[in-house]
């Protein structure tokens, strides 16, 4: 009689299930998922902020790129951020707590969306409060479209199977990647020691502390290897000279986002026609990492979770303008950690969203997270997105590539998504509107799977005979084969 070793069960939880699974291995309260277990607090600190320290550089890179372009000081700047990561805190909880039809209920982390960055650019540049202005009602029009559209949208759910879904998980890690080999040479590609030696060995010297603390450590210390290793990695980086403390010093002590600093919200049309399409693929990616978080943590996320995750979104976006903030979407970086660490608790990642509104409030002790260099991030970044594509494979396990037309489904759908990434300016001819949507390999690999799903499994079928979808149970236990089980021979 064949028997499934204990490592395979533990390798198969910190990267995500293969399958449609129940609950993860590992002891939890009876009856009690383990998305909703407590943890004592100190537990609940650390944890939720590994997921800050994670998802840090992502919600405060925009502001830095979008105030200096449209005319601001560096001062207001600062301010831009200190409100992306109140916002930023808000929409998190909004997704993890909830309230009536809104909010995932899932350790989902919700920040700053790199994907309005460049309209915002075009919208707001070199016209001061005025761009803000514009840019902040666009988003509100954005967000309050989506939170109309949200019942609706979360109906494509039935259009995500296994092919699917692995390919736009796989497509998230491997888009993520370029974002931490950019934090490993120092972030800023004008800088004169843009890629030095130095920057590149600190990165590999915090992938090798983590890595090493996964490995040596057990319980509680392994779950926060990541924050550890970024602790470490900083202190490394303080002798080596590329630890930066002018923000600490220049950092207020309170300071609160005041509702419309930059003066009322300006509707123009071709501004908010823009921004409605970047909610549009917000939206879309937002599903998909959904989806790949369901898996990971063992509660699928079913039609009513993405309705309320989507609603979240959107009424974090519609909100985030009145403190200053702009449009909220997910992190996927922040799936990642979830896979690699195991803990499932979405209350950990609400202490994080908490922590959010804190270093909001409290410029110094954002200033203190922002001590945390780049190429140190960038190394913990290598294994956070990794998992997050590893995750994707191993939902391609279950996706029966042998059967139909799954197979050039996925290599059609990873081709076309991988262009942003391998030639970034392959779409450079196209109008710039269009770049919103072409300029995410996430949102197009999506569009193509789910395009060629519909082609190959779907028209002229019945239901039963879809080859993408997930294989059935085999009987006796009732539970999804795991392939990637190793039989053992007693």
């Amino acid at each position: 009689m064949a028997a499934t070793p204990r490592f395979r069960k533990d390798a198969i939880a910190a990267t995500g299930p293969a399958a449609e699974p129940g609950p993860p291995p590992g002891p939890v309260p009876e009856g009690t998922h383990p998305v909703d277990e407590t943890l004592p607090p100190l537990r609940m600190f650390t944890s939720g902020l590994q997921h800050v320290a994670a998802m840090y550089a992502g919600v405060v890179a925009p502001p830095m790129i979008v105030g200096p372009a449209v005319g601001l000081s560096a001062k207001e700047t600062a301010f831009l951020m200190g409100a992306s990561l109140f916002t930023a805190g808000i929409a998190t909880l909004l997704q993890t707590l909830g309230f009536w039809r809104i909010g995932a209920r899932l350790p989902f982390v919700n920040g700053v969306s790199f994907a309005g960055v460049t309209p915002m650019v075009a919208i707001g540049k070199d016209r001061g409060h005025d761009g803000i202005a514009v840019i902040f009602g666009a988003i509100i029009v954005a967000g309050v479209l989506g939170f109309v559209l949200a019942p609706y949208f979360c109906k494509l759910v039935r259009f995500f199977p296994p092919v699917v879904t692995g390919t736009v998980i796989t497509l998230i890690g491997v888009s993520l990647l370029p974002v931490a080999f950019n934090w490993a040479q120092g972030g800023n590609a004008a800088a004169d020691d843009y890629g030095s030696t130095t920057d590149i060995t600190m990165a590999a010297v915090t992938l090798v502390i983590v890595l090493a603390l996964r490995k040596l450590l057990r319980g509680f210390l392994q779950q926060i290897a990541i924050l550890l290793g970024l602790v470490i990695g900083t202190l490394i980086a303080i002798p080596v000279g590329i630890t930066d403390f002018g923000a600490l010093g220049d950092a207020d002590l309170i300071g609160f986002p005041a509702p419309f600093h930059f003066g009322a919200p300006q509707f123009e049309a071709a501004a908010i026609i823009s921004m409605c399409i970047v909610m549009l693929v917000c939206m879309t990616e937002s599903t998909a990492d959904m989806l790949a978080l369901g898996k990971i943590v063992g509660r699928p996320a079913d039609e009513r979770t993405i309705e309320g995750g989507l609603r979240a979104d959107t009424l974090g976006s519609a909100l985030s303008p009145l403190f200053n903030g702009f449009m909220c979407s997910a992190f996927a970086q922040n799936i990642g950690l979830v896979a690699m660490t195991k803990v499932r608790s979405r209350f950990v990642v609400a202490a994080g969203g908490a922590i959010l509104v804190v270093l909001g409030l409290v410029p110094v002790a954002a200033s203190v997270i922002a001590l945390v260099p780049l190429p140190v991030l960038g190394g913990a970044g290598i294994v956070l997105f990794g998992s997050v594509a590893a995750s994707g494979v191993q939902t391609l396990a279950t996706a029966a590539l042998e059967k139909g037309e799954n197979a050039l489904i996925v290599a059609a759908a990873l081709g076309v998504g991988l262009i942003p990434i391998a030639a970034p300016g392959f779409y450079h001819a196209f109008p710039e509107d269009l770049l919103v949507v072409l300029d995410s390999g996430i949102s197009t690999g999506c569009v193509v799977a789910i395009l060629l799903n519909l082609a190959f499994n779907h028209l002229g079928r019945k239901p039963d005979e879809d080859p993408g979808a997930t294989p059935p149970a085999p009987a006796g236990n009732g539970q999804p084969k795991d392939p990637m089980a190793l039989p053992v021979t007693p």
